[in-house]
């Protein structure tokens, strides 16, 4: 994290309820497939963060992936090589209690635990020569450790990309009711956005038009609070949350492929 980064107390959410709302942690140990490795990474005495990296060649750029909620790294044994096919390297996180990973999930877990998992991405990439040339992103629930890199943790990153997420935790905290926290809930709420706000690196943000579950006017909403100067927001037609790559494939793909192109 930047020296002059404060810590949001992400914790609030947590200690309101929320984080037994928002996840559903499935455990899964199956064998990565060729090509392809499998990391732990130390959180803390009692949780870590597994991660499967689905490498092609030293010389593409590489996408640090938070998957969305339900879901786990071995869910994109499939979609790997459609990244590979357009020449990039991917590496995908777990969050803490998902796939091979050890604890219970909190949203402070998931935002701050994003940094041990980025240090450990480079450090792979470093030790083994992969490109310098590298990028962030977040799918639905895995936008908000992606964002946090994005503001606090951005050095090696060119770019930030976005599927199907938002930001703003508003609609989050109102599953939290108004407890004795309301005030600093409102608090954390202001200084996250002001987080966001603060972004500044090139993104793009990938929306179907008729997700449910994150409606589009959630991406419009992410794309203005961004700081960033170059931010590109891309509608899938008739996608929703859980299709959009397979219902906008011709698109997802080729706006990634040439987002990592003008970033590099």
């Amino acid at each position: 994290m930047n020296a002059s980064a404060a810590r949001l107390d992400y914790a609030l959410l947590d200690r309101a309820g929320v984080a037994a709302s928002i996840f559903f942690p499935r455990p899964d140990f199956t064998s990565p497939p060729e090509g392809a490795s499998d990391h732990i990474i130390d959180i803390d005495r009692s949780s870590t963060v597994a991660a499967r990296f689905f490498a092609a060649d030293t010389a593409f750029p590489t996408i640090l992936y938070f998957h969305g909620n339900g879901e786990v790294a071995s869910d994109y044994n499939d979609f790997a090589p459609f990244f590979h096919a357009a020449g990039l390297n991917l590496y995908v996180a777990d969050f803490r209690g998902y796939g091979a990973s050890k604890g219970t999930p909190t949203f402070e877990g998931l935002v701050y635990d994003a940094h041990k998992v980025s240090e450990h991405f480079h450090k792979i990439l470093n030790d083994h020569g992969y490109s310098k040339t590298r990028f962030i992103m977040g799918r639905s629930l895995g936008t908000h450790p992606a964002l946090e890199i994005a503001a606090n943790a951005s050095d090696g990153m060119a770019g930030l990309i976005v599927e199907s997420g938002a930001a703003n935790l508003s609609r989050l905290a109102q599953m939290a009711g108004s407890g004795s926290d309301g005030d600093e809930i409102e608090r954390l709420i202001e200084a996250h956005n002001a987080k966001i706000a603060g972004i500044s690196m090139p993104a793009i943000i990938l929306h179907g038009e008729w997700d449910q579950l994150i409606p589009a006017d959630r991406a419009v909403e992410l794309r203005e609070s961004l700081g960033s100067t170059e931010k590109e927001l891309v509608i899938i037609p008739r996608a929703g949350h859980n299709d959009i790559f397979f219902v906008g494939r011709d698109t997802y793909m080729p706006s990634i492929e040439a987002f990592v192109k003008r970033c590099s």
